[in-house]
């Protein structure tokens, strides 16, 4: 059960969210410290328990909650309050909750129209124009896609954990160029990160995923080739989501057709 959050406390709570991600304080509603942020929509509503701190979500988007199950332990029967037995753990849970806010459906496409508008005032009237503008737009966005997939993924490939940031490589399952809209391009969910290798081999459809995250190699690869490119049996994505599934299939297809899957 909640308790009232003494002036202390507040405090604390005030400047954990400060410091990660949720830098607004809201009016409060009865025990709770409210929590916002003007670089994402999520809020949140932080209240004192009995074994440390109750968090409950209001999720900019629907995507987070799921998210944030991977890594903290929600109440019991209500998987939209999460308990934290210490400040560093509440500071924990905010982080990730305010990083993936902004990384996940729409917060990225609204920072990536804003950013481009920047980008585009920056250039002198004379130099602008459609394919000046258009490259403004893929280079915005592709330095975007890959905050994105890096917050989501937290820093590591998606299949092998490597941590090597300069080694990891946003990767789209439907490229740039063939999605419909921004939303698709910037879509946390169109793609994976992962290592340089493999990210080659994904972009080229030389390799792909099924619906339970296994990885597929094209029969274009040799035993040597895959030895050599460090692929072995029984690799398969550290975790893989329903909003995946849809991208996947359309990337699996076009892998299908380049070459038979073994």
């Amino acid at each position: 059960m909640s308790t009232a959050v003494n002036p202390l406390q507040r405090a604390l709570v005030e400047k954990a969210g400060h410091d990660n991600g949720f830098e607004h304080v809201l009016s409060p509603v009865g025990d709770a410290v409210g929590l916002a942020s003007a670089r994402h929509r999520s809020k949140a509503a932080v209240t004192a328990g009995a074994e440390g701190f109750e968090v409950r979500f209001q999720p900019a988007t629907p995507a987070l909650l799921p998210e944030l199950l991977r890594s903290f332990q929600p109440w019991a029967g209500a998987d939209d309050v999460f308990r934290v037995p210490t400040l560093a753990d509440l500071a924990a849970l905010l982080r990730r909750a305010g990083s993936l806010s902004q990384a996940l459906p729409n917060q990225a496409v609204r920072d990536y129209h804003a950013a481009v508008a920047q980008a585009v005032e920056a250039i002198p009237a004379e130099a602008r124009g459609t394919e000046v503008e258009r490259l403004v737009r893929q280079r915005v966005g592709q330095a975007r896609y890959r905050d994105a997939l890096l917050t989501y993924w937290d820093g590591a490939c998606a299949v092998t954990g490597v941590t090597v940031t300069e080694a990891l490589r946003a990767s789209h399952a439907k490229p740039w160029a063939e999605c419909a809209d921004d939303a698709e391009r910037l879509d946390a969910f169109n793609g994976f990160l992962l290592v340089a290798n493999l990210d080659a081999l994904f972009d080229r459809f030389l390799i792909s995923f099924d619906d339970a995250g296994h990885l597929l190699t094209s029969t274009r690869l040799s035993p040597g080739d895959l030895h050599g490119l460090g692929i072995r049996p029984g690799m398969v994505l550290r975790w893989l989501t329903s909003e995946h599934l849809p991208y996947l299939q359309w990337h699996r297809e076009r892998f299908l057709r380049s070459g038979s899957a073994s």
